[in-house]
Parts: structure tokens; sequence; C-alpha cells
């Protein structure tokens, strides 16, 4: 079983930038799946991003296309969400999520940080 922490959130101007991390522990991590998810207050969790074991599927909400940036460093264990440009609706507390059955979401959830985007 995996264990997820993420790290990286905080709060940050109108159209400046962040990067969040993600380590995992625990399990194999190459044969995982890798995603991001938000959610806002009052609004359920939504997708954001994903990569697969190989790095090499990436597919992005559409309302983070362009300016989001998904990765994974399978020898550290590591998956990134590179954020620019970034909005007040970009708000929410970001989860980190590991699955072996993708794209269902079942394996393991980090704890989630804060990102807050202020106008």
């Amino acid at each position: 079983q995996v264990q997820l922490v993420e790290s990286g959130g905080g709060l940050v101007q109108a159209g400046g930038s962040l990067r969040l991390s993600c380590a995992a522990s625990g399990g194999v991590f190459t044969t995982y799946a890798m995603g991001w998810f938000r959610q806002a207050p009052g609004k359920e969790r939504e997708f954001v991003a994903a990569v697969r074991g190989n790095g090499r599927g990436t597919p992005y909400a559409d309302s983070v296309q362009g300016r989001y940036t998904i990765s994974r460093d399978n020898a550290k264990k590591t998956v990134y969400l590179q954020m620019n440009s970034l909005t007040p609706e970009d708000t929410a507390v970001y989860y980190c999520a590991a699955t072996r059955d993708y794209p269902q979401w079942r394996d393991s959830w980090g704890q989630g940080t804060q990102v807050t985007v202020s106008s």
C-alpha cells in the first residue's frame, strides 16, 4: 500500500506560480498511475491532471490545460504539479492520488495541501 504526502501549497497572488510535490512511500511506484485532484470550499472534488506510470500519458482538466504541468520522477518516487498563471478560481485543497487501476482512483490518497490565490 503506497502512502502519499503532498507539499508546496501556500498563498500566492493572481498570475503567480506554485509547484506542488507528492512524495510516495511503499508499494512499487512505477506500477501506479498518479493524479492530482482539488476541492474548493462547498464544491465537489474534481480531477485536475494525471500521469501514467511511464510518464507519457498526461490528461488534464479543461480548466487547467495549458497552465498546469504534471510530471513524475520515478527514481525519487515523486509526482509534481507545476501551476502557472494562477487565478482565484484555482483556490482549493489539492490532493495527490495513486491507482493501479486507472482511471479508477481507489488505492491511495494524500492528506491534501492548501493553495490560496489572492486577487
